[in-house]
């Protein structure tokens, strides 16, 4: 008689390979996980970013565009000194609504991170920035001093809120989380797959910058070198934020940046 133990022994049972199967998967979603523990950078992907992709962006245009708009439209029909008040806080309320609710539903991973190194490069950059945009209002003839806005030798209604708090406390976190949060992020999470992370993260400046500056000019002053300042702020801004994955360093650069423009503006309204 044929002795088959040997086959019986080599052939696996079911028992085996259900074990065997439970074992494999077991591994994946170890190896998942230690991947997704392992990432910490939204600037590599994951869940964290997957939400902001093109419905994110589309907001975040809505937004704007809703607030730049009906901005326009206050200041155009209400003839009152409060008007441009009203209009400036439209504009905001138009960019936060949009970055709140992206921010509702995912936070990407290391965006909100601080460093101590952040507070040094935001108050270097932004006396560099100021620097250049002093030499280029010089040179375009307007004067090395800016100054505020007045109505028969007197400061307008509201000029504390449009000239005073908003540029140093408001605008520097509203701004940065809007362009170089929400729209910054979302541009380079559509494209980073297609186009690699390179060529993504310049087109995301490019398309976060060309709206700052394009809102910029919308509510404010359209001068040349207003326009270059602001967009070289912008870019500075955007890429701290491409080069660190981190935003407070461009939030400290807008912070430092705006109250050395209210200084110089109050010394250039006091001297007119």
């Amino acid at each position: 008689m044929l002795d088959h133990s040997s086959d019986v022994d080599a052939a696996p049972s079911r028992r085996d390979r259900r074990r065997e199967a439970q074992e494999l998967s077991a591994g994946n979603v170890a190896s998942a996980a230690s991947a997704h523990r392992g990432r910490t950078d939204w600037r590599l992907g994951g869940r964290t970013v997957r939400r902001w992709r093109e419905w994110a962006f589309a907001a975040g245009l809505i937004g704007l565009g809703l607030g730049v708009l009906v901005g326009a439209v206050v200041e155009w029909v209400w003839d009152s000194p409060w008007a441009p008040v009203v209009a400036t806080v439209l504009v905001w309320i138009g960019m936060v609504v949009p970055t709140v609710l992206a921010f509702r539903r995912s936070r990407p991973v290391g965006l909100l991170r601080f460093r101590a190194v952040d507070l040094l490069w935001g108050v270097g950059l932004a006396t560099a920035l100021r620097l250049i945009q002093g030499w280029l209002a010089a040179g375009g003839g307007a004067g090395a001093l800016p100054s505020f806005t007045t109505v028969d030798g007197a400061l307008p209604a509201g000029w504390w809120l449009t000239d005073l708090l908003g540029p140093i406390v408001i605008a520097p976190p509203v701004e940065e989380l809007f362009f170089r949060g929400l729209l910054l992020v979302t541009v380079f999470t559509m494209l980073r797959r297609p186009l690699g992370q390179v060529a993504a993260g310049i087109i995301a400046m490019m398309v976060s910058t060309g709206l700052f500056v394009l809102a910029h000019t919308l509510t404010g002053t359209a001068t040349a070198d207003a326009v270059i300042t602001t967009a070289l702020l912008g870019l500075t801004c955007a890429a701290i934020v491409m080069l660190t994955g981190r935003i407070w360093g461009a939030v400290l650069v807008h912070a430092a940046y705006n109250p050395s423009y209210v200084a110089l503006a109050a010394i250039g309204t006091l001297v007119q």
